[in-house]
């Protein structure tokens, strides 16, 4: 039997340096279909789709919001044809319904377990329209390596430099962020996966660079501290989400190879400030991640926020727009106040403003957003900031000789 995994093409934000990472969900995903099952994968991020083969059954992986149209038209391609799809990844969850109209069965949840009924009511012509297992988490400790060789990968890389490859080490998330979707997706109980679990799928992996993707690794301390611990004899180099601001913590992290980490900047206070030379204090490169058009941003506020990100050194930066993601607090409220502008999904990128600002205008709002990414990079491109991180990872990498050139042809 064979199956089409496809993986649907998003737009970029207009102003990052454009690199691929291997998808994390698709390969995931992956490790749950039944071992008989032949699978081809294909990005279409990175390679050209065939819409024109007769695959046997063909699934769909969005995880992004701007994606899940251009998910709806390969399916509906395919289903003109007689050829069954399945919809799955976090974008399929948000916009179930919608996705409901262009597939014959919508998988909701998570797969670990469940795909060997889903392979045989297909086998069986008894395919289901929903299969909903919306927090109802199969044992986190089922969770087992993620199917990397599906992918292909040399297409993954930035300038002929291997990047990272994704992992995770738990999912679910105690906080509960005003523009985020995680509690909807995997619930506000934080499920950490067993160490021996994790240290096994990252030894793995045939990349000494890794991202981990957990929504945060600052829920449990105790848990975040072993996980470095197992984490140090693997000498790997990785980058996250935000690490506890802790010293005892912060040390461990640099001994297992934290690289740089992803850290939310809501404002410019000396909390802040210190968070930022605590990583540095320690090695660990900073990427901030600032989201513009909260309803207390003024044009003064923004403006004087982007200095403060120069002044405090920051490695790298990403500005995204406020942006009311289904099943989020932020969608409820905006649509609450009839301040959502545009459903279109395609409009949904993080760098295009769809919801009317309580203190700017749209267009105010959109030139500011410009302005932070133009500004920050004024003196030194992104590309050159991308090229000191790099050369950062290969300094760590020659320190504990595990460093060898993966630039590829």
């Amino acid at each position: 039997m064979k199956f089409k995994l496809i993986y649907p093409k998003w737009e970029k934000l207009e102003r990052q340096t454009a690199f691929q990472l291997p998808p994390h969900g698709p390969v995931v995903f992956a490790a749950a279909i039944p071992a008989d099952v032949e699978v081809e994968f294909v990005d279409e991020n990175v390679q050209e789709l065939n819409l024109d083969d007769s695959p046997d059954f063909v699934g769909i992986s969005v995880m992004l919001t701007s994606a899940i149209k251009r998910g709806w038209e390969i399916a509906d391609s395919y289903r003109a044809r007689g050829i069954k799809v399945i919809f799955g990844g976090i974008a399929t969850m948000l916009h179930a319904e919608e996705t409901a109209l262009h597939a014959d069965a919508v998988f909701i949840g998570e797969a670990e377990g469940r795909m060997e009924q889903v392979f045989a009511d297909f086998k069986a012509g008894k395919l289901k329209k929903i299969y909903d297992y919306h927090q109802n988490f199969p044992p986190i400790e089922s969770v087992g390596t993620a199917r990397r060789s599906i992918l292909n990968r040399d297409l993954y890389n930035y300038r002929g430099v291997q990047m990272v490859d994704l992992v995770h080490a738990s999912r679910g998330c105690r906080f509960n962020c005003y523009p985020c979707c995680v509690s909807f997706l995997g619930g506000r109980q934080f499920r950490p996966r067993p160490f021996d679990k994790v240290i096994a799928e990252m030894a793995s992996i045939d990349n000494n660079r890794l991202f981990i993707v957990d929504n945060s690794l600052a829920q449990d301390k105790k848990w975040e501290m072993g996980l470095f611990k197992e984490m140090i004899p693997l000498k790997k180099k990785w980058c996250c989400h935000p690490i506890e601001k802790d010293d005892e913590v912060l040390d461990l992290a640099a001994q297992a190879g934290a690289w740089f980490v992803y850290q939310a900047i809501f404002d410019s206070s000396d909390f802040i400030r210190d968070r930022i030379k605590r990583y540095h204090d320690y090695g660990i490169g900073v990427e901030g991640s600032i989201l513009l058009g909260l309803d207390y941003h003024t044009e003064d506020y923004i403006k004087k926020l982007v200095d403060f990100l120069l002044e405090v050194n920051l490695d790298m930066a990403e500005f995204t727009v406020l942006t009311p993601f289904p099943h989020t607090r932020t969608f409820d409220d905006m649509k609450k106040e009839n301040r959502i502008l545009s459903y279109d999904w395609r409009d949904y990128t993080a760098g295009k403003v769809v919801f009317q600002p309580k203190l700017l205008t749209v267009d105010k709002l959109q030139e500011l957003y410009y302005y932070a990414w133009d500004t920050f990079y004024v003196e030194e491109p992104q590309n050159y900031k991308m090229f000191k991180l790099l050369k950062q990872v290969i300094e760590k990498e020659k320190a504990d000789n595990t460093y060898k050139p993966r630039v590829r042809e």
